[in-house]
C-alpha cells in the first residue's frame, strides 16, 4: 500500500479544529488488515474496470464542449458581438462521490454548470441547453427538475447517469481556470446559484482538508458499504448520506493523520460512540464571512439549536448537513456505531472478520410490528415525482409519531423502497415499530396511532403538482406477513442456517441477565381499531428453537388491537404525571443551554490561527471551539482507552453545547428540497412547516374521493389492512358508535394538560 497512511501532504501543518489524538503510525497488523479490507471491498464490486473510468472521462470531456457550444448559441443569440461570442464560455466542475473518488460501478456523476451573468438558469439552462441536449442520440432520459431546492437536470449520457446543477455567476466570462474554492465568487449570486456551487466548495474542502486522500478514500468506501449494509445510508430518511459520512470520516483522519484504514475504521467507531451529541463535528473553523451569508450559528438561529447530529459542511457558508436527523435514527446509529465497535474489538482477537461488520441487518426480521406505506402513479413521471414527494414527507410520519406518543412508540424507517413488480407505477416503503426499550408495559399503555397517520396522509396529498392517480395507502402489517416482494427473489427465507454477531450477542447478553424481558404481551399499538387479544411469539414457528432465545435489537414489545377500544388508555394522573415531568425537563434544558450559551459564546472571537492550506493565513471572523492541547505523546505512549477517551472528551470541550430538540419542534425541520411543494385544501401555497401547528384546531371533515382530488388509498393489499377514514374516527369514550365531530388525537389532550400544567398557551 503507498505511503503507508504516512502523512506527506501539508508539510507536518496541523488539519482540524484540534491537535490530533495520535500520531502513532500503522503496525504490521494494521498494514495485514488493511490490505484485507482493500481485497473486500474490491471483491464486494466497490471499484469500476478501466472501462468504466475511461467512459467517464470521456463523457465529462463532452458534456464540457457541449456546454461550451450552448453558452455561446445563447450568446449569439441575445445580440452579443462577435468578440464577446468567442470569449463566451462555461466550466463544468463535479463533486460528490466522483469528485471524492469513492464512486462504484454504474454510479451517477455529480456535476456543475458554471456559466456568465447572461446565461439564465429558467430560459437558458432548462430551454435553449435542454432542447439541445433531448435532439442528442446519445442523451436519454432527459428529467429537468427546476423548482427543486436545487434545481437539477437529469440524464443519461452514453449510459452514464448526470445530475447537472447550474451557477450563474457575476461575470461576463467564465476562465478557463476558474477556481470556485474562493468565497469571492459568492459575491452577486442568488441562492440557487449559492447552493449549487456549495457540493463542488464542500468537496474540494474536505479532500484539502485531510492527511492522506487514499487513506480517507479506502476508509470512506469501507464507511460507505457498512451503512448501506446496515440500513442507515440514506438522508432523507433522517440517517447520513454521502457527504455526511464523508465529513465524519475526515475528522478521524484528522484526529489519526498518519493511520491506515483498518485502524482509521476502528477509531471511527470508538470516537463516535463516545461522542455526545449534539456537539458538532466540524473539519475546520466556522467562518463568519464577509457576504452576510447565513452560517450554522446556535447563538443566533434558533432552529440550529434543534439540531441533533450536527455534521457541518467546511466550505463558506458552513451549514449543518445532517439536519434531517430525529431522535429516532439518532438511537438506531448510535447502536450501529456501538455494534462496529465491539466488533472492531473483537477482530483485534480474531473473535471477528470484516464479514462480520458488514453482515446486512436483517430490518425485516428485527420488529413484530411494521408500517407498509404504498404509493401508486399513473405512469413513470408522475410516479417518480410523487416519490420524491413522498420520500421527502416520510420523516414527518416517523417524528409525528414519537411526539403523539411522548416518544414511547419509536419508528425505524428502512432508507429503501421494494417494488411489486405485479403492480404497474408501484413503490413501497416499510417502517418498524417498538415500544421504547425502558419503558414499563403499563405505563406505554395502547398506542393509538390512526388520526396520525390520517394525519401524515392529509399533509401528502397537499402536494402542489397532485395529479388523478397519485394515491397513497397506509397500512399496518405483521412481521409473518411482509410481502414476498421485500425479500430478495421474493421468496421468504427459511430456517437461518447461519449465527450472525447480532445472533451471538443477543444470546450472551440473556445468558448474563442483561436482556430486556419480552414483556409484548403488556402494551398495545391501536392500528387498526382491532384486538383478538392473544398473545404473539416473537420468533416464527418455522425457526429452529436454538434460536429462539435470540433478542434482535429492535424487537416490537407491543401488541395490536384487533377489536374496537377506546381510543384514549392514559388516565388523567398519567397525562399529569407525564406533564409535570416533561415541565421539568424542557424548563432544566432551556436554563442549562441559555447558560452554556451565555458563558461559552464568550470564547468566540476573531482569530487567524488556523493557517491557510497554502500555508497563508486567513484572517476571518471566526466561532471556533478552544484548541486544547490533546496529550498525544501520553495516548501513543500508553496506547490507553482511558487517555483516549479524556483526548475525545477534550476535543468536545468547545462553545457549541446545543439546545436540545423538543417534541413539537421537530417538524421544522423540512427537506428542503420539496419544502414549497406543498398546498393548502384551497390550493394555495403555503409553507410545509404549517402542517402541525395548529394541531388543536378541528381538522376538515374526511369525505371519500370522487375523482377530482387525492385519494388516500383505494385498493386492497392482499392480507393486510387498510386503514381507512371510517377506521380512523376514533369511538366515543362512552360507548356509543356515533362519529367524534372533530378530530381529536389523544395526544392533542394530552399537550392540552400539559399546556395547562405549565401555564402557558397550547
Amino acid at each position: 500500500m503507498a505511503n503507508h497512511g504516512l502523512s506527506n501532504r501539508n508539510n507536518g501543518q496541523r488539519l482540524g479544529i484540534t491537535e490530533p489524538i495520535s500520531l502513532g503510525g500503522p503496525t504490521e497488523y494494521d498494514v495485514m488488515k488493511s490490505q484485507e479490507l482493500e481485497k473486500y471491498l474490491q471483491d464486494a464490486g466497490l471499484y469500476e474496470s478501466q472501462e468504466e473510468a475511461v467512459s467517464r472521462e470521456e463523457v465529462l470531456g463532452r458534456l464540457d464542449q457541449i456546454v461550451k457550444l450552448w453558452v455561446k448559441t445563447i450568446s449569439r443569440a441575445k445580440g452579443l458581438n462577435e468578440q464577446l461570442v468567442q470569449e463566451a464560455n462555461a466550466k463544468i466542475f463535479t463533486f460528490g462521490s466522483y469528485r471524492l473518488g469513492v464512486h462504484g460501478p454504474g454510479a451517477d456523476i455529480d456535476t456543475l454548470c458554471v456559466g456568465p451573468r447572461h446565461a439564465t438558469r429558467e430560459e437558458d439552462f432548462f430551454g435553449e441547453l435542454h432542447r439541445m441536449l433531448v435532439e442528442m442520440p446519445e442523451v436519454t432520459e432527459v428529467h429537468p427538475v427546476p423548482d427543486a431546492h436545487v434545481p437539477v437536470l437529469r440524464f443519461k449520457f452514453n449510459g452514464v447517469s448526470i445530475d447537472l446543477l447550474y451557477a450563474k455567476l457575476s461575470l461576463w466570462v467564465i476562465p478557463e481556470d476558474l477556481d470556485i474554492s474562493q468565497d469571492s465568487i459568492l459575491q452577486n449570486a442568488d441562492e440557487q446559484t449559492v447552493r449549487s456551487l456549495n457540493g463542488c466548495r464542500v468537496t474540494d474542502q474536505i479532500l484539502r482538508l485531510v492527511p492522506n486522500i487514499q487513506n480517507f478514500r479506502t476508509t470512506l468506501r469501507c464507511m460507505r458499504l457498512w451503512a448501506k449494509r446496515r440500513g442507515v445510508y440514506s438522508n432523507v430518511s433522517g440517517f447520513l448520506g454521502g457527504i455526511n459520512w464523508a465529513l465524519l470520516v475526515a475528522r478521524i483522519c484528522q484526529l489519526y493523520p498518519n493511520a491506515l484504514p483498518n485502524m482509521l475504521v476502528s477509531r471511527f467507531f470508538r470516537v463516535y460512540t463516545q461522542w455526545r451529541w449534539p456537539n458538532p463535528v466540524m473539519l475546520c473553523a466556522i467562518e463568519e464571512g464577509s457576504l452576510g451569508l447565513q452560517v450554522w450559528d446556535p447563538r443566533r438561529n434558533p432552529k440550529d439549536r434543534y439540531h441533533l447530529m450536527p455534521i457541518i459542511t467546511p466550505a463558506y457558508p458552513c451549514m449543518n448537513s445532517s439536519y434531517n436527523v430525529s431522535a429516532s435514527t439518532l438511537r438506531i446509529m448510535s447502536e450501529e456505531f456501538q455494534r462496529g465497535r465491539e466488533i472492531c474489538e473483537a477482530m483485534e482477537t480474531d473473535k471477528a472478520d470484516w464479514d462480520t461488520l458488514f453482515e446486512p441487518y436483517p430490518f425485516f426480521e428485527a420488529y413484530k410490528n411494521y408500517l407498509q406505506i404504498d404509493i401508486s402513479a399513473e405512469n413513470d413521471d408522475d410516479l417518480r415525482k410523487w416519490k420524491g414527494w413522498v420520500e421527502s414527507r416520510l420523516r414527518q410520519l416517523t417524528l409525528k409519531i414519537e411526539r403523539h406518543t411522548y416518544n414511547k412508540l419509536q419508528c425505524h424507517p428502512h432508507p429503501g423502497e421494494f417494488s411489486d413488480k405485479s403492480k404497474p407505477f408501484h413503490c413501497s416503503y416499510f417502517m418498524g415499530l417498538q415500544r421504547k426499550q425502558g419503558v414499563p408495559a403499563n405505563e406505554s399503555g395502547h398506542f393509538d396511532i390512526r388520526l396520525t397517520v390520517e394525519e401524515f396522509k392529509n399533509s401528502v396529498n397537499m402536494y402542489m403538482l397532485w395529479k388523478p392517480g397519485m394515491l397513497i395507502h397506509v397500512s399496518h402489517v405483521k412481521r409473518k406477513n411482509i410481502p414476498n416482494f421485500v425479500f430478495p427473489g421474493r421468496v421468504r427465507p427459511g430456517r437461518p442456517v447461519k449465527i450472525t454477531w447480532d445472533m451471538k450477542r443477543a444470546s450472551e447478553l440473556k445468558a448474563s441477565g442483561l436482556a430486556q424481558p419480552d414483556k409484548s404481551d403488556e402494551s398495545k399499538t391501536v392500528l387498526n381499531g382491532s384486538d383478538d387479544g392473544s398473545k404473539r411469539k416473537r420468533v416464527d414457528d418455522n425457526v429452529e428453537s436454538s434460536l429462539r432465545n435470540v433478542k434482535p435489537r429492535a424487537s416490537f414489545t407491543g401488541e395490536v388491537l384487533e377489536a374496537s377500544s377506546p381510543i384514549s388508555t392514559l388516565s388523567s394522573s398519567s397525562v399529569k404525571f407525564d406533564s409535570m415531568d416533561m415541565n421539568r425537563l424542557v424548563e432544566s434544558q432551556r436554563e442549562k443551554s441559555d447558560n452554556n450559551f451565555v458563558d461559552s459564546f464568550k470564547k468566540c472571537e476573531n482569530s487567524a490561527d488556523i493557517p491557510s492550506q497554502n500555508g497563508e493565513n486567513e484572517v476571518s471572523s471566526r466561532c471556533s471551539p478552544p484548541t486544547k492541547a490533546v496529550p498525544v505523546a501520553a495516548v501513543d505512549a500508553s496506547s490507553s482507552k482511558e487517555a483516549e477517551k479524556m483526548a475525545i472528551d477534550n476535543i468536545m470541550s468547545g462553545p457549541y453545547d446545543s439546545h436540545q430538540a423538543l417534541p413539537e419542534e421537530l417538524d421544522e425541520l423540512e427537506d428542503f428540497e420539496y419544502r414549497n411543494q406543498a398546498k393548502d385544501f384551497s390550493g394555495s401555497t403555503m409553507d410545509s412547516q404549517v402542517e402541525t401547528s395548529k394541531g388543536n384546531q378541528p381538522a376538515a371533515p374526511i369525505t371519500s374521493n370522487t375523482g377530482t382530488g387525492p385519494s388516500t388509498g383505494s385498493y386492497f393489499n392482499g392480507g393486510l389492512e387498510e386503514l381507512e377514514p371510517a377506521e380512523l374516527m376514533a369511538p366515543v369514550s362512552n360507548g356509543s358508535s356515533a362519529p367524534v365531530a372533530q378530530r381529536k388525537p389523544i395526544i392533542r389532550l394530552s399537550l392540552t394538560s400539559l399546556a395547562k400544567a405549565t401555564g402557558k398557551s397550547s
